[in-house]
C-alpha cells in the first residue's frame, strides 16, 4: 500500500519536473547527413551509403535507408570515427563564473542576475577553465573552442598517491553550475577534476539557442557529430591531464554525460573509473520513451518513423554497441539507476547491467528511491552524490593497490587519433 503510495507520489513530481520548461520546440526531421561529411569522405564510404546519388535530393525511405547503413559503418569503423588529431592550443583561462541558463523560470532568471551582479561588483571569485580549439568543427565557432572548468587537488591530498583526475560530464541542457559540488567533493579525496562543458552548452551555445537543442534533436546527422565532438573532447582533455603528470584517470557521467562517457571509455583505455548517473542502451529508446524528450520524439512521429527504426538511425550514438570495447581493458565501473526514471527507464537500465555481467565487467550497481529529474533534490542529490564519492574514492585506491592496473593498458599514440579533424 504505502509502496504504490510512493510511486505514484514520486511519478507525479518526476512529472511535475519535466514538463515545467516551456520553452521545448518541436523541429522538423532533418538527415544531417552534411555534419559527417568530413568522415563519409575519408573513409570512402560515398558510394556505399548513397549509391551515385546526391544525400540532398533522396527521398525520404532511400534517405532512411542512407542514415541506417551509415549509423552501421560508423559502428564499425568507430576507432576511425572517433580519432583525432591532438589539440595544440591549450590554455588556462581565468575568469569570472557564469550561471549559463536554458530555462527561462523566475527563480533561475533571478539566480542568473544575481550571480552577474555579484561579478560586477567584484564579489564572485575568479575560476580557472582549460580552453582548446576541438578537433571536430562545426559551423558554430562558440561551440569548437572548448572549455573545461578545473578543480586542481590541494598538493597537501595528493602526497604520497598516484596523480589523480576525473573528467565530469553533467546532463543535457546542464547550465555551468551543475556537477561543481562533486568536482569539489573530488579535491577532497586527493582528485582533481575537469568539469567539462559539452557540445552546445554553456558557454559553448549558440547565441540562437535558449537550450542546448543541438546536443539532442530531430538532426540525426548533428546528434551524431555532437556524441563525436564530446567523445574527441573528452580524449583531448586527457591528453592535457597527462601532460601535468596525471596518471590515473576517471569519468563520470549523468544521463546524455553517461552515454558520451561510455563511447569515450569504450575507446580510450586510460579511462579506468567509470561512474554511469543514469545509463541506457540505446540512444534512440530513450528519445522514444523519454519524458524530457517527447517534443523530439514528436517530430519523428510526424515523419512517420517507428521507436525500432530510430533505434537503427542512433545506433552510433548508442553505447549497447560498444560494449565488446568497453570489457576489453579492465575497469571499475559504477552504474547508478533510478527506480522511478521516467526518462532513461529503469528496463534499459537494467539491460545495461544484464550485458556488463554477461562480459564479466567489474562494476558496482547502485539504485536511488527517485526519478530522473529529482535526482537533483534534497534527499535524493545527497544519497547520489554518498554513491558517486565513495566510488571514485575506492576505485582510485584500488587501483593504487594493484600496480598492473595503473596507468593505460595500451598506450594511445598520436597516430591513432589523426582522422576526424576537418
Amino acid at each position: 500500500m504505502f509502496g504504490n503510495l510512493y510511486a505514484r507520489w514520486m511519478y507525479r513530481w518526476e512529472t511535475a519536473l519535466t514538463t515545467r520548461d516551456e520553452n521545448r520546440i518541436v523541429r522538423p526531421v532533418e538527415w544531417g547527413f552534411d555534419w559527417l561529411e568530413d568522415f563519409i569522405a575519408s573513409a570512402g564510404l560515398r558510394h556505399q551509403i548513397f549509391g551515385g546519388n546526391d544525400p540532398a535530393s533522396l527521398e525520404p525511405h532511400d534517405a532512411e535507408s542512407a542514415m541506417v547503413a551509415l549509423n552501421e559503418a560508423i559502428v564499425q569503423r568507430s576507432e576511425a570515427f572517433y580519432s583525432y588529431r591532438r589539440p595544440t592550443d591549450f590554455q588556462l583561462e581565468t575568469r569570472q563564473p557564469q550561471l549559463f541558463p536554458t530555462n527561462v523560470r523566475p527563480e533561475t532568471l533571478k539566480q542568473d542576475a544575481e550571480l552577474k551582479q555579484k561579478a560586477a561588483e567584484g564579489k564572485l571569485k575568479p575560476a580557472q577553465f582549460l580552453r582548446f580549439t576541438s578537433p571536430i568543427r562545426t559551423p558554430y565557432p562558440e561551440n569548437d573552442f572548448v572549455n573545461a572548468r578545473w578543480y586542481p587537488a590541494p598538493p597537501e591530498k595528493m602526497q604520497g598517491k598516484p596523480r589523480r583526475a576525473m573528467i565530469v560530464m553533467p546532463q543535457w541542457n546542464a547550465d555551468a553550475f551543475s556537477h561543481n559540488a562533486l568536482c569539489s567533493l573530488f579535491n577532497r579525496f586527493g582528485v582533481s577534476a575537469l568539469r567539462l562543458s559539452k557540445p552546445y552548452h554553456d558557454i559553448r551555445r549558440p547565441a540562437e539557442l535558449e537550450r542546448s537543442d543541438y546536443a539532442v534533436s530531430s538532426n540525426i546527422g548533428r546528434n551524431i557529430s555532437a556524441c563525436r565532438q564530446a567523445v574527441i573532447d573528452i580524449r583531448s582533455c586527457l591528453d592535457w591531464l597527462e601532460a601535468q603528470g596525471y596518471e590515473q584517470f576517471g569519468i563520470l557521467g549523468t544521463s546524455l554525460g553517461s552515454c558520451y562517457a561510455f563511447i569515450a571509455a569504450a575507446h580510450d583505455p586510460r579511462l579506468q573509473v567509470n561512474a554511469f548517473n543514469h545509463a541506457s542502451t540505446s540512444f534512440g529508446d530513450v528519445v522514444w520513451t523519454g519524458q524530457s524528450t517527447r517534443h523530439i520524439r514528436q517530430a519523428f512521429e510526424d515523419a512517420g518513423l517507428s521507436q525500432e527504426r530510430l533505434r537503427e538511425l542512433f545506433g552510433a550514438t548508442s553505447p549497447v554497441n560498444y560494449m565488446q570495447g568497453f570489457a576489453a581493458q579492465p575497469k571499475k565501473v559504477l552504474v547508478v539507476h533510478a527506480k522511478y526514471d521516467l526518462t532513461f527507464l529503469p528496463e534499459y537500465s537494467v539491460e545495461v547491467l544484464r550485458r556488463f555481467a554477461d562480459l564479466g565487467i567489474d562494476y558496482v550497481s547502485k539504485v536511488l528511491p527517485c526519478g530522473h529529474y529529482t535526482t537533483g533534490e534534497t534527499p535524493y542529490k545527497f544519497i547520489d552524490g554518498w554513491y558517486l564519492g565513495s566510488f571514485v574514492y575506492s576505485a582510485f585506491k584500488q587501483l593504487s593497490a594493484d600496480p598492473s592496473r595503473t596507468g593505460p593498458q595500451e598506450p594511445v599514440s598520436s597516430s591513432d587519433r589523426e582522422l576526424a579533424s576537418r
